[in-house]
């Protein structure tokens, strides 16, 4: 059964008589493609469009799952005809014509078959393995997108930000140095906060002349789903962006498409700045295969459009102009048809699919890097001058605060292309002190400030990493991070799972968050919000409690990040930054002498760290937790429970196998878990014990399920000292073979 739009094709190229050619102007003959050009412009759109008619065939069969098609985009192949095979692409789901334009100038590709590898899921797919139906492709310098709305343009303006910076630092990008980034996305994603602000952000680089070489194709069908796009809308807000160029094409021009999409292209080259080309375009086919389109569309509306088919239009051009006669023509849509079908007719017949859940998380499967590819080596010749001639592990005891901020210079002189980045975080030096310094040691070319953007510093960082790159993005706040959070879950993480292997993106990402602070806080200052970042599938998180293990822990984050391409959240306890006393004032038990890496102990991802021996019960804690528990475990000895307090490290992947050594020797477990009840880190945690046999008594503590006030009400809502020892005294209490200790809280 074939398409409506199908037969109207053919059925216009069959009543077709050649135009009047010979009678155009001069300035349109001047304009005219090439015939070369004209016809790579035909077969890429023709090969979309069949590739669109074989998804809703192979779904008939059982044997596709995707039928979000490309039919009425196909002019989005004149701008891969105006790029270089070697710009890298991120691309909207329906700029299936770009893909076959672009497979046409590398000798070798297969796109009618990798397209359809990836509708059945099939596990030859050479992008994703089988893992889902992405427009990507390593050799074709194609980075795979999901179909989350609009969230790959932060990392599309992070790549053409990370292409000049690269250069700048002397290191070699994934790209070639006067790449072009192209990034498509349609008219109704435009209006998504995501696609604002990386379009903002670009203007941005623009109006402060920082290189941001970046096409912006907006892809504008008029219609999101069932939603129409007001006329005028896009013209108006795609041409007012400061610092950002805009062009205009009409898909269904040919001619103006093709030299549209050349002088954007060239554009952006030549100046290094970013440019909005607006392609107006159709939707045919609905918007996926299950829509029901004339539950919102008139067929007089979904007829009308037709007469403006850009494929329609580039075979009318190419009968004009004496390419190809309307048999011709019809030959070669036939012949495509053909091509596509039997391909897809031989992947139908013997798919081969994902068998296992091992199968399925092996790109996101992870081992450890060994201590040689984790080591920094932090023995540069010029550190003691880059530290003015006093080198940190001989500065006496350092707080958690002064221990990253040393770290982090080790990391910059030992990895010449690490960068630091985020609000506040280079002139000012961050707002608690933690990268002071730093801009000074390194440069600015390095260690810079970001416009206010959370969505923009984690897609500059996703960007960088994916140019060779190693970003160390800051978060000023956890609370800043939700409106931001798909940027690692949509992107940062999915990377290497929907390229399988291919692509990834390693990163730090530091978090200044928790509560406890004193004299300056509330919701947007004191977050205990972790779930979301622990249900994300291979996202490393790490809470450095003490400044002993912080440097360690970084390290090794940093080496994930770089070996691995690990996606790495550091998670840094506010309240702890300055401490340096634990029980008494001027104890400085709350600091530590700094550990360089030459020298240092390892720390493997999962490492946990026990502080005393007590036999009696084991506190497992983490964060501003830890303290607490240590004050906590000193009180309960004075009442005759002895108590070893676990410090996790580790929020995920959580240190189950090291838990559970622990767990084993004790017959009472008490969680003290900062974060809240619901959806907090101890759920994790007695569940880890639960289900692996642990037979011993449980309890938790916790902070309420609330948010977090300003000043001391906020301690109404925490978890506190008193609560974790009231907590040990009635866990022992119910001990048959203990008696219990008076159970005075203090």
């Amino acid at each position: 059964m074939t398409e409506p739009i199908d037969e109207h094709f053919t059925a216009q190229i069959q009543a077709w008589t050649p135009g009047p050619a010979a009678e155009q102007s001069v300035t349109t003959r001047c304009n005219r493609l090439s015939d070369n050009e004209c016809l790579d412009l035909f077969e890429a759109q023709i090969q979309s469009r069949h590739l669109d008619f074989a998804a809703r065939a192979l779904q008939k069969q059982g044997q596709g799952f995707y039928t979000i098609g490309s039919a009425g985009h196909e002019s989005n192949a004149a701008v891969a005809q105006a790029l270089r095979p070697s710009d890298p692409a991120l691309l909207h789901y329906r700029s299936g014509a770009f893909y076959a334009a672009r497979a046409a100038q590398v000798p070798g590709s297969t796109p009618i078959r990798d397209v359809l590898l990836g509708m059945a899921a099939a596990t030859d797919d050479p992008i994703s393995g089988g893992r889902h139906k992405v427009f990507g492709n390593h050799q074709l310098n194609i980075i795979p997108q999901t179909s989350t709305i609009a969230s790959h343009l932060p990392r599309a303006v992070g790549v053409a930000f990370a292409i000049e910076r690269a250069v700048a630092m002397g290191i070699e990008p994934a790209w070639p140095a006067d790449s072009v980034v192209v990034c498509s996305f349609g008219d109704a994603s435009a209006n998504h906060s995501t696609a604002t602000g990386a379009i903002n952000s670009a203007g941005y680089c623009g109006h402060r002349h920082v290189p941001m070489p970046i096409l912006f194709v907006c892809e504008d069908n008029g219609i999101g789903i069932s939603t129409k796009t007001p006329a005028g809308w896009m013209e108006g807000i795609l041409s007012r962006y400061p610092g950002v160029d805009y062009l205009y094409a009409d898909g269904s021009d040919p001619e103006a498409a093709v030299h549209t999409a050349k002088e954007a292209a060239d554009t952006v080259r030549a100046t290094r700045r970013p440019v909005i080309l607006h392609l107006k375009a159709m939707r045919f086919m609905g918007h996926a295969g299950s829509d029901a389109e004339l539950g919102y569309r008139t067929r007089t509306e979904i007829l009308r459009d037709y007469l403006r088919d850009p494929i329609l239009h580039t075979a009318r051009y190419l009968l004009d102009h004496g390419v190809l006669d309307a048999s011709e023509i019809l030959a070669r849509y036939e012949s495509m048809r053909g091509t596509v079908m039997a391909e897809a007719e031989s992947i139908a017949n013997s798919p081969k699919r994902l068998q296992s859940s091992a199968d399925v998380a092996r790109p996101i499967e992870f081992g450890n890097p060994s201590l040689a590819t984790r080591r920094v080596d932090a023995s540069v010749p010029d550190r003691g001058a880059l530290f003015g001639g006093r080198l940190p592990e001989d500065a006496g005891p350092q707080t958690l605060a002064q221990s990253i901020n040393a770290a982090l210079a080790d990391v910059l002189a030992s990895r010449p292309e690490s960068i630091i980045f985020g609000e506040d975080v280079a002139v000012k030096g961050g707002v608690y002190g933690l990268t002071r310094g730093l801009r000074r040691k390194f440069g600015g070319t390095r260690v810079f400030d970001t416009l206010l953007d959370e969505q923009t510093i984690l897609g500059t960082a996703l960007g960088a990493a994916v140019t060779g790159l190693l970003p160390i993005a800051e978060i000023q706040y956890l609370a800043y991070l939700h409106n931001a959070e798909d940027q690692l879950r949509g992107e940062a993480a999915t990377l290497r799972f929907f390229s399988n292997g291919q692509y990834q993106n390693g990163m730090v990402v530091r978090i200044a968050g928790l509560a406890y602070q004193k004299g300056f806080g509330g919701h947007f200052h004191n977050d205990n919000s972790l779930a979301v970042l622990r249900d994300i599938p291979g996202l490393v998180v790490a809470v450095p409690s003490h400044p002993a293990d912080a440097p360690a822990m970084l390290r090794t984050c940093i080496a994930l990040a770089k070996a691995e391409g690990r996606v790495c959240i550091f998670l840094e306890p506010i309240a702890l930054y300055h401490t340096r006393d634990l029980h008494l004032e001027g104890d400085n038990e709350w600091t530590a002498d700094y550990a360089p890496e030459a020298g240092a102990a390892s720390l493997d991802l999962g490492q946990t760290k026990a502080y005393g021996d007590g036999g009696d019960q084991l506190i497992v804690t983490f964060g501003n937790g830890l303290p607490m528990s240590l004050r906590a475990a000193r009180a309960l000895a004075q009442q005759g429970i002895d108590c070893t307090v676990l410090d996790l490290r580790w929020l995920a992947p959580l240190p189950v196998a090291e838990l559970l050594d622990h767990a084993r020797g004790f017959d009472h477990v008490l969680v003290a878990d900062e974060t809240r009840s619901s959806g907090g880190v101890s759920e994790a945690i007695i569940t880890a014990l639960v289900e692996r046999g642990y037979v011993g008594s449980i309890r938790r503590v916790t902070s309420q399920d609330c948010f977090i006030p300003l000043g001391p009400a906020a301690d109404q809502v925490l978890l506190s000292e008193e609560q974790i020892v009231r907590a040990g005294v009635e866990s022992m209490a119910s001990d048959p073979y203990r008696r219990a200790p008076n159970p005075t809280v203090v």
